[in-house]
């Protein structure tokens, strides 16, 4: 847990540590497959986008939102 407390907290890209980093790009994920899913019907292009995709960024979200879990709780475990 100190190797994943050491990159979380310990290494800085700008004014935050990797681990806000993480959150934001975790967040970011989040946003874009409600959306996918939400403004296929407003937005003809995003119709021809297939589920797969939704689907690829749902898990790249889950797998995003883990890591960022994983260094989250290493600063108290």
């Amino acid at each position: 847990m100190s190797t994943l407390r050491s990159i979380g907290f310990g290494t800085t890209w700008g004014p935050f540590p990797v681990v806000v980093w993480i959150g934001f790009a975790t967040y970011l994920l989040l946003l874009l497959t409600a959306a996918l899913a939400g403004l296929k019907r407003q937005i003809k292009a995003l119709r021809r986008v297939p589920v797969s995709v939704h689907r690829g960024l749902g898990v790249a979200t889950a797998l995003v939102a883990t890591f960022h879990l994983l260094l989250g709780l290493s600063a108290y475990l």
